[in-house]
C-alpha cells in the first residue's frame, strides 16, 4: 500500500489538474484540487473549494462535450471529453477532461475524480493545419 504522504506528494506534483468532487443533488461540489489545477485555471483552492465545478464553463454551457459529460454523470459512468473552459482572467482554454466515478465497497457513488489536461496549443495547431490544408486546395 502506498504511503498517504507519498500519494499526496505525487498528486500535488502532477502536470495535469486533478480534482475530486462529490455529488450533491444536481451539483458536483469540489472538495479537492491539486496545484496543477490552480496553475491551469488561475484559481486558488481557497477560492473554489465547495463550489459546483461548472463555474469553469462560465456561460459557455451549450457544448457537445458538456452534454456528453452530463449524460455520463447521470448514469454514473466515466467520460472523456474535449470542452472549453475559462480561467480566472477570462481567457479560454481547451480542456481534455477525464471523469471517473468512485464507488464505495457497497457500490454507492461517493466521488468523481477529474483529470484536466490543457490541450489549447494542440487545438490551435490543428486549426492552423486545417487552414493550411484548405489553402492548398
Amino acid at each position: 500500500m502506498i504511503d498517504a504522504n507519498l500519494l499526496q506528494l505525487l498528486v500535488d506534483n502532477a502536470n495535469d489538474g486533478i480534482v475530486v468532487a462529490e455529488q450533491e443533488g444536481d451539483e458536483h461540489i469540489l472538495i479537492y484540487v491539486n496545484k496543477a489545477f490552480e496553475r491551469l485555471t488561475g484559481y486558488s483552492a481557497e477560492e473554489i473549494l465547495y463550489q459546483d465545478c461548472r463555474f469553469l464553463q462560465g456561460d459557455d454551457r451549450d457544448q457537445p462535450g458538456i452534454n456528453n459529460i452530463r449524460l455520463a454523470l447521470k448514469n454514473n459512468q466515466p467520460a472523456c471529453e474535449l470542452i472549453r473552459n475559462y480561467r480566472k482572467d477570462g481567457s479560454m482554454f481547451w480542456n481534455e477532461l477525464r471523469l471517473t466515478p468512485v464507488f464505495s465497497n457497497e457500490d454507492q457513488l461517493m466521488y468523481y475524480i477529474g483529470i484536466q489536461k490543457d490541450v489549447t496549443k494542440q487545438q490551435e495547431m490543428e486549426k492552423r493545419l486545417k487552414v493550411l490544408e484548405q489553402a492548398e486546395k
